[in-house]
């Protein structure tokens, strides 16, 4: 059996922004629809929540492939040589089960995160959403900036992050990179204020983000956060906005922003108002008024990451890129 691997830097250069952005809505359109499998994942946490390493397997019916993404998470990368997430997507297809691909993780997981708070953005943000506030000012503050250049026009960027001198190398080296201004706040509630498009893409264990700061018809993409045990949003900020979600069934399993607040007392289920997939397909109603907050709690589903990897390993056949590798596999096993 021969596998195309498919490493990290030929990721990047398969893996257009702009190309990912149509992928993902697609993708979130599909599991909407019913065209997908995914069970929840199963994760190990390590002693003392220093890290956690995490399968997420799915099914895509419309692109007729399965797969699963292995990763580790380590928060505690940040501001290191590493990667906070790593791992692998494995591509298999669906008529006799061989494994197509292994598929760098990284950079698909840093890429399609974005991608799909650019959809959110794209259905729920005011038309004239211009003013960006980023907290954090990693890899997915680099990308965040990137995919939301693409569906609204940004006229003004500020960014905060702990420890700050990494807050002013993004801003030197984004300013730079998109040729305009990204400014540096002194603290979170100085960065969010007034802006009409937030995104908090922090490593944070506790809120960065209040309610009270929180001007009127903003639309926040919350993405940090991806366990129970920790939320980027307090109370406050979660209880003002019209939640929407990549899924429910995992926001309410897996999702710190969401759970605390329920387990408080202050939000229920029923505060979740729609899939972004239901939103693309018509299913449910997007933003009502100028004034509302609008809040999509992004957890990062297998199915993204299933449809990143195919879209990916089909650029690479066709433009002869990758590495073909023989693992075997073709007789019949005993025990």
């Amino acid at each position: 059996m021969r596998v195309l691997v498919i490493n990290q830097d030929e990721v990047s250069s398969l893996l257009k922004m702009r190309e990912c952005i149509d992928v993902m809505a697609r993708t979130l359109s599909m599991l909407a629809a019913g065209k997908a499998l995914m069970p929840l994942r199963p994760t190990m946490s390590l002693p003392d929540n220093v890290g956690l390493l995490t399968m997420m397997p799915a099914y895509l019916a419309d692109i007729k492939c399965m797969g699963l993404k292995a990763i580790s998470v380590f928060p505690g990368n940040m501001g290191t040589p590493y990667d906070s997430h790593q791992g692998a997507v494995l591509l298999f297809e669906i008529e006799h089960g061989c494994l197509l691909a292994i598929v760098d993780a990284t950079a698909i997981t840093g890429i399609r995160t974005a991608a799909v708070s650019a959809v959110a953005t794209k259905h729920l943000a005011q038309e004239g959403a211009g003013d960006l506030a980023i907290l954090g000012a990693g890899v997915q503050a680099r990308a965040h900036l990137e995919a939301l250049l693409l569906v609204r026009r940004i006229r003004r960027v500020r960014v905060w992050s702990l420890p700050a001198e990494q807050a002013h190398q993004f801003a030197e080296s984004e300013s730079k990179r998109h040729g305009m201004k990204v400014e540096v706040s002194p603290n979170a509630e100085e960065a969010v204020r007034d802006a009409d498009i937030i995104c908090t893409v922090t490593s944070a264990r506790k809120p960065v983000l209040a309610g009270r700061w929180i001007s009127p018809g903003a639309h926040i993409n919350a993405v940090g956060s991806s366990v129970a045990f920790t939320r980027e949003l307090d109370t406050e900020a979660m209880v003002r906005s019209r939640l929407y979600v990549d899924r429910r069934e995992s926001t309410i399993n897996e999702a710190g922003d969401f759970l605390i607040p329920k387990k408080e007392g202050a939000i229920g289920n029923d505060h979740i108002q729609g899939e972004v997939g239901e939103l693309i397909l018509g299913l449910v109603n997007g933003r009502g008024s100028d004034n509302e907050i609008t809040l999509f709690k992004s957890l990062g589903l297998a199915v993204e990451d299933l449809a990143a990897a195919h879209h990916v390993y089909k650029k690479a056949v066709d433009m002869n890129m990758g590495t073909l590798v023989e693992l075997g596999g073709n007789r019949h096993a005993t025990s």
